[in-house]
């Protein structure tokens, strides 16, 4: 077949997250519109794109991407633990909490809060999609050029 068809094209996909459990995360349908992005330019997870390069439009395909083609495995450096009093407002925290850290470089990093007690708060920067393996239903919808 020679050449990937769909390789820095624009392409327009319809889709449908679902871990393994079955849950939905994602859907591009939810949002009524497609995703638009350019195939293979690194824009989405490498599992997604590689499945759309070689999809013709109208065509609808199922794949089950292991975290290495998607989010990557958790990294436990990603954790970080800190001294209630040293982090202003950390008392109203809890479990499950998704919030917005500042890097020392002023970069914003969304953490989840992971565990909290007295004296301690502990912050989750992993992709809360890290370490899981998702599946995709594709339809490609369009291509450009």
């Amino acid at each position: 077949k020679g050449m990937p068809m769909n390789t820095g094209k624009k392409v327009k996909v319809h889709y449908t997250g679902t871990l393994d459990d079955g849950t939905k995360f994602d859907s591009s349908y939810d949002r009524g519109q497609t995703l638009d992005f350019t195939c293979m330019a690194g824009q989405m997870i490498p599992g997604f794109d590689k499945a759309v390069k070689d999809m013709e439009p109208g065509q609808t395909v199922n794949i089950r991407l292991a975290p290495e083609e998607a989010y990557g495995e958790r990294d436990p450096r990603n954790v970080i633990k800190a001294p209630i009093d040293h982090m202003p407002g950390a008392e109203r925290l809890s479990v499950g909490d998704r919030v917005v850290l500042t890097g020392p470089q002023g970069q914003q990093i969304p953490v989840t809060v992971t565990f909290k007690d007295d004296q301690a708060i502990e912050f989750d920067a992993n992709h809360e999609m890290a370490g899981k393996h998702l599946n995709f239903e594709i339809t490609l919808v369009e291509v450009e050029g």
